[in-house]
């Protein structure tokens, strides 16, 4: 059993994967770890017209990516992008939420589009 700092520093790792899984395919990061009232967002990222608002789910075994993001986790994100969208969105058209899985030894899984707000 890990301890929740290993857990946390974990999290952040995936981030940090994330965040240069997103460059690479051409999204500039804007923010990591924004906490709101209503919750946290890992990533806030751009790229052209859209912002996309992200959370990342790091999971130690790629059997268990299935399971890392559910309909509660989603409307938390939602919320809390909700709460900062005017500050990072400005000019752009299209605001989403994305979900980036990530596991030891595999291919990130971008989910995007996955909620509303």
């Amino acid at each position: 059993m890990s301890t929740r700092a290993e857990r946390e520093a974990k999290g952040r790792r995936g981030e940090t994967l994330a965040a240069w899984y997103l460059r690479l395919k051409g999204w500039r990061i804007l923010a990591r770890r924004v906490k709101t009232p209503r919750g946290e967002i890992d990533l806030i990222a751009r790229r052209g017209a859209t912002v996309a608002f992200v959370e990342v789910k790091w999971r130690q075994r790629g059997e268990e990516l299935g399971h890392a993001i559910d309909p509660y986790r989603l409307r938390r994100v939602a919320a809390a992008a909700e709460a900062v969208a005017h500050r990072y969105a400005g000019s752009a058209t299209v605001q989403q939420i994305d979900v980036l899985l990530l596991a030891p030894r595999r291919w990130p899984i971008h989910m995007s589009n996955v909620g509303q707000f």
